[in-house]
């Protein structure tokens, strides 16, 4: 089993070498081809990814039929789209590889079979919770009181790898900004 995620989980949690072995029994290795989409719009998002090599992003289609990218993960971050996961309705969202990818999956029963035998994994997945919740909410605040180039910086301090390992076109559609206003801000810093 891959060290990233084992490091992962333990230092989230505190479980026994027992627990983890059954943990880590539930998460299946996948590779993953660039482009490729391990959840499509309107399909009902049944696993949940630890990424180990690559990246993936969560993106949907918005009302004028662009691309509108919520999350990317990158090595040593977990990936879903997590309301469909939930709520087991139909996702409004896309997962795809945007690299060549190495990630685990653990499915939605798994994941909740967990929950009812091993006390720590309830700590694990508020964790998990509570940092969606925080990155969403300040990823909503920067779109409702940020300009394009408070965005842009924002991104560059808090998360500089989406720059420098995605196209020109990931990164606008991940600030919600034309390619050629991006370009811009660019040029400008």
């Amino acid at each position: 089993m891959n060290d990233l995620l084992t490091s992962y989980i333990t230092s989230k949690i505190a479980v026994t070498d027992a627990e983890l072995d059954i943990i880590l029994g539930f998460f299946k290795p996948i590779k993953l081809r660039k482009n490729e989409l391990v959840l499509a719009n309107g399909e009902i998002s049944q696993r949940s990814f630890f990424i180990t090599r690559g990246c993936l992003r969560i993106f949907f289609i918005n009302e004028s039929g662009q691309e509108a990218t919520r999350y990317f993960a990158f090595e040593n971050q977990f990936a879903t789209a997590l309301v469909s996961f939930i709520t087991a309705e139909e996702s409004d969202e896309f997962i795809q590889a945007v690299e060549e990818s190495e990630i685990y999956a653990i499915n939605h029963k798994d994941f909740y079979y967990l929950l009812g035998v091993i006390p720590q994994w309830e700590k694990f997945y508020r964790i998990y919770l509570e940092l969606a919740y925080v990155t969403n909410t300040r990823r909503l605040m920067s779109f409702l009181m940020q300009d394009a180039l408070e965005k842009y910086q924002q991104l560059l301090k808090e998360n500089p790898m989406i720059v420098r390992r995605l196209s020109n076109r990931l990164v606008a559609s991940y600030l919600n900004i034309s390619q050629e206003t991006l370009s811009r801000l660019k040029s400008k810093l």
